[in-house]
């Protein structure tokens, strides 16, 4: 699914990634873990495309991403890749299944399809009766779900998460965090999540632990 070789990143002459070798199989839930400051965060963007690495190569699914160009790349990442951050970045004016559809609307999917799958995780998240209400009328951790299924509208072959639980009290993050292996196991998702939630990492399918810019395998 995900292949990277010899990942490095320097910023302002700080080397942040010393060369990483990671793969990525269908179906896998990874999560990768390091104190502050570590790379987690930059390794993640730059695995989702969000970041080019100063050098090394990134494949997706079989595609050389790394060698693509801006407009290229855009269009490679809104339909094949996914995003969950700590903060939602859910857009205020519409609603929850609005929200949702955003990202099939700039891949031009079919628009009855699009609403057609849009009920679909909003019922999988367990958050149908909050398809019509605003991001300000849900708590948030309903918030996060809206965030999750607007990440796998298009279905994409990887989702990404940083820091997704972070913004939430212990039970929300609980349940997020159950959320994620459910679609794992019922959806075969692959997810690549940055947290310092110990426990959720120990049950993850792999743990990757981020130190001196290189991954130990947790």
């Amino acid at each position: 699914m995900l292949k990277a070789k010899k990942l490095e990143k320097s910023f302002e002459g700080l080397r942040v990634l010393k060369g990483i070798d990671l793969e990525i199989q269908k179906g896998e839930l990874i999560a990768i873990v390091g104190a502050s400051g570590a790379g987690k965060s930059t390794l993640l963007h730059i695995l989702g495309t969000l970041e080019r690495p100063d050098s090394g190569s990134l494949q997706i699914g079989g595609s050389e991403v790394s060698t693509l160009g801006s407009d290229a790349l855009a269009e490679f990442r809104n339909r094949n890749i996914g995003f969950v951050f700590q903060f939602h970045n859910l857009l205020p004016e519409f609603s929850a299944i609005e929200n949702i559809m955003i990202p099939g609307f700039i891949a031009k999917k079919n628009e009855k399809e699009i609403h057609r799958k849009a009920n679909e995780l909003l019922a999988i998240l367990g958050i149908s009766a909050r398809r019509d209400h605003k991001p300000s009328q849900l708590s948030g951790g309903e918030q996060q779900r809206v965030a999750v299924a607007r990440a796998l509208i298009n279905s994409p072959a990887l989702v990404f998460a940083d820091e997704p639980s972070g913004n939430l009290d212990s039970r929300n993050a609980t349940e997020l965090h159950n959320l994620f292996f459910q679609l794992k196991n019922e959806l075969n998702q692959t997810f690549v999540i940055v947290t310092h939630n110990t426990q959720f990492a120990d049950l993850a399918d792999r743990k990757l632990e981020i130190k001196d810019g290189v991954i130990f395998n947790g």
